[in-house]
């Protein structure tokens, strides 16, 4: 009988030991047992277990059972601690990915430009009710959008760069001018259009570059996205005195330009909300990171706006026989400055690290010239309508070629 004890109790200590051998290496940094947790973990020392074998055979079976313990609690704790980490973290990425939804939305303003196109031509009604009233107020809230999203890193940077920016300024300023000149004179003379369509055509070789073309730049090459940034502002913020000056050459001698008229609102659409945007921008930023991504999508409905009232107000004019003519002359007079613009720039900078990018910039800013402004300016002081004709065709014209001609660069690129 003691024998049969004694195997019983060797047996079950042998069992203990296996069990204690099988379960310590899981818990390599066992927790404190619950009685003692908090006075242990409040003083923030660490805890040494000593080796099996200085353990007794008899409290073998204790240390088990608090292992078992221990490794259900500790595992219960840490599932409710992941849980409520987790729980803020997936509201963050909710919000991270509303906010990157909204940011992302202008890489929809091509197809919505086509979309708005279609419509205006298929059904005008739909874009009638933004009347010309709107024009501006819309161009002001774009250039008010480029201030908020620029800085003066982004002009200090591409200042590095001056002989760029001052081709792309008379890219802008000179190459332009003169092709919408040579255009103005061929649809009176050669085809016998009416002199406000000519006037209307030379009046969007006048105005500044588009806001288009730097966003256009950015899908092609991004690096030269604030060049072309400084460029459109440059020409922008010095169209106050360059358009009204230019439209009075070019187009003075056949219809009256009102120069201080055009200098006043070019201020008002142009040259206030952008510094409206960059001020918001230096001293309140917190605002500006508020408001910062919905003026993409907005941005996007507005562009829509303006690109599909033009048609959708000036259809009769567009749809009427000389309408396929201005068409045509509008779509070759922004192709002619794309071309000029690429191909000037390779015999200027031939030994630039960067000459392709380059050439694709220079010739966004070139053929991209702000229609917006143009329609604006012909719809406020030039008492004859045919005048805005060739900027609201101009509009949906110059949009297209130059989101074309970035699809076309992208894959050539890839």
């Amino acid at each position: 009988m003691n024998l049969n004890t004694n195997m019983l109790q060797i047996q079950r200590s042998q069992y203990n030991d296996k069990t204690l051998f099988h379960l310590i290496p899981r818990h390599s940094i066992p927790v404190l047992p619950r009685n003692h947790s908090l006075s242990f973990s409040s003083s923030g020392f660490p805890v040494r277990f000593h080796s099996i074998s200085h353990l007794k055979v008899g409290s073998s079976r204790c240390l088990v059972r608090k292992c078992a313990s221990e490794n259900f609690s500790g595992s219960f704790d840490s599932e409710q601690s992941s849980n409520n980490v987790n729980e803020p973290n997936q509201v963050l990425n909710q919000d991270r990915s509303i906010v990157n939804i909204l940011k992302q939305s202008n890489s929809f303003l091509p197809h919505v430009v086509l979309a708005s196109t279609l419509l205006a031509l298929v059904f005008p009604p739909s874009f009638t009710w933004f009347t010309t009233r709107y024009y501006a107020p819309a161009l002001g809230f774009l250039m008010f959008a480029v201030g908020v999203n620029s800085s003066e890193k982004d002009f200090l940077e591409a200042f590095t760069r001056p002989a760029a920016i001052f081709a792309g300024y008379v890219g802008q300023f000179v190459v332009k001018p003169i092709l919408g000149y040579i255009f103005g004179i061929i649809s009176v003379s050669v085809f016998g259009l009416p002199t406000p369509i000519g006037a209307g055509i030379m009046l969007v070789s006048c105005v500044s570059g588009a806001q288009l073309s730097n966003y256009a730049t950015f899908l092609t090459d991004p690096q030269l996205a604030p060049l072309s940034i400084v460029m459109t502002s440059l020409s922008t913020a010095t169209a106050v005195f360059v358009t009204p000056m230019l439209s009075l050459l070019l187009i003075g001698k056949r219809l009256p330009v009102d120069v201080k008229g055009m200098v006043s609102s070019i201020l008002q659409i142009v040259v206030s909300p952008i510094a409206a945007g960059l001020l918001l921008n230096r001293f309140f930023p917190r605002i500006c990171n508020a408001i910062r991504p919905f003026l993409p999508p907005l941005s996007v409905l507005v562009t829509a706006c303006c690109v599909g009232a033009p048609l959708a107000l000036n259809i009769e004019s567009v749809m009427s026989p000389f309408g396929v003519t201005i068409l045509l002359l509008i779509i070759v007079f922004h192709l002619s400055a794309f071309v000029t613009g690429y191909v000037l720039t390779g015999f200027v900078f031939p030994k630039a690290h960067d000459v392709k990018a380059l050439q694709r910039t220079l010739s966004y800013e070139t053929g991209m010239q702000s229609s917006l402004l143009a329609l604006a300016l012909a719809n406020r002081f030039f008492q004859d309508p045919l005048v805005s004709v060739p900027p609201a065709i101009s509009t949906v014209i110059m949009s297209l070629m130059g989101f074309s001609l970035v699809m076309l660069w992208a894959k050539k690129k890839e």
